[in-house]
């Protein structure tokens, strides 16, 4: 057996101090969010633990444990002179306000839905299946949608769609487009209000989600101009779009070459393929980093599983990278592959026939 370098070992525990702390503290975001309490603490206000257990209804022994765990995170800020805890503003936007760029509580309602689904993943890794998506607990289609909707609210009609060459004019003067994948539709809400005089059809085969988006047009007053369907990725109806769009979805396709080919059939003429995937290097040593930590990590959870699930099983993952997402599209029959523009967390890509 050989002799480890008791210092490098040392830092690796240290390292794993932090890493558990992080998954506990991932489990009392949700709890925390799902109670009520960083609602209750949004306007900063420093607030004993008698007085946040009387505006939350949460016991008080219980309350004050959370408290002092956030506190330890760095999550809550504690006045040690006056017993109080507070949001601070940074805090409140990453916790407490669902509509701000920074919300990440969906991202630990991910993480839960992995913890929970382990033993069905520890089964496909024996077996080599997959698992769909529609066979995950339900916390990961709530997850997903507010993991992803602050980055949408913040680039998809600011920088991204301007990105692509003249679709931003189409859909202000009025386009038919096809949101393929949609979830519980946050981006196609967001196109729709966007652009009124386009119309918007999202398309999902995972039905639960098809019907929480149809709430979500309704709420968001655009279901004259928004139209969601149950249909999958090679087979959704429609011709003469003037875009489809596939969000953060392309990846955990089993076939995403024939998805390809069925999205070339439905384009009109000078019709573009919008392709948003998580951000990836081509190699796996530049994706060593905390983004490709949390993707990779999902990817192997949720996006390969998903992809191993279905016909042909491609299993890109979630850290594909541009060359991997470049061939699929030209195996698809199209010949324009650009990079549009890119976030720390997203590339997006035009593609044309």
């Amino acid at each position: 057996m050989r002799e480890p370098d008791m210092q490098k070992l040392d830092a690796l525990v240290g390292r794993l101090v932090g890493d558990v702390g992080a998954a506990m503290s991932g489990a009392l975001v949700v709890l925390g969010e799902q109670v009520g309490i960083y609602k209750a603490m949004a306007d900063g206000t420093p607030m004993s633990v008698q007085d946040l257990a009387a505006k939350t209804g949460v016991k008080e022994r219980y309350l004050r444990e959370w408290l002092s765990a956030q506190a330890a995170a760095d999550y809550v800020a504690y006045d040690e002179k006056t017993d109080r805890f507070s949001l601070t503003p940074e805090q409140a936007m990453v916790f407490a306000e669902e509509n701000s760029p920074a919300f990440f509580v969906g991202a630990f309602e991910v993480v839960q839905s992995m913890w929970m689904d382990e033993p069905k993943i520890a089964d496909a890794f024996r077996t080599g299946k997959g698992l769909g998506w529609h066979e995950h607990s339900t916390c990961l289609f709530r997850g997903t949608e507010r993991f992803f909707r602050p980055g949408y609210n913040s680039h998809l009609v600011n920088e991204w769609i301007p990105a692509l060459a003249g679709v931003e004019a189409k859909l202000k003067a009025g386009a038919s487009v096809a949101d393929v994948g949609c979830g519980h539709g946050a981006s196609t809400v967001l196109m729709a209000q966007a652009y009124p005089a386009s119309h918007f059809t999202g398309f999902d085969y995972h039905g639960p989600s098809i019907e929480r988006a149809k709430a979500a047009a309704q709420d968001a007053g655009v279901a004259d101009r928004v139209t969601f369907q149950q249909g999958s990725a090679a087979e959704f109806p429609g011709r003469g779009y003037d875009m489809v769009a596939m969000f953060d979805c392309l990846h955990d396709m089993g076939d995403p070459v024939g998805a390809g080919r069925h999205v070339k059939e439905t384009l009109g003429p000078n019709g573009t393929w919008l392709i948003v995937e998580p951000f990836a290097n081509d190699h796996l040593k530049d994706n060593l980093n905390p983004v490709g930590r949390v993707y990779y990590g999902a990817s192997t959870m949720i996006c390969t599983p998903a992809s191993l699930s279905q016909e042909v099983g491609l299993g890109l993952g979630a850290q594909a990278g541009e060359m991997k997402l470049r061939k699929v599209a030209l195996d698809a029959g199209f010949t324009h592959f650009r990079r549009a523009t890119e976030t720390p967390f997203n590339m997006v890509f035009e593609v044309r026939a």
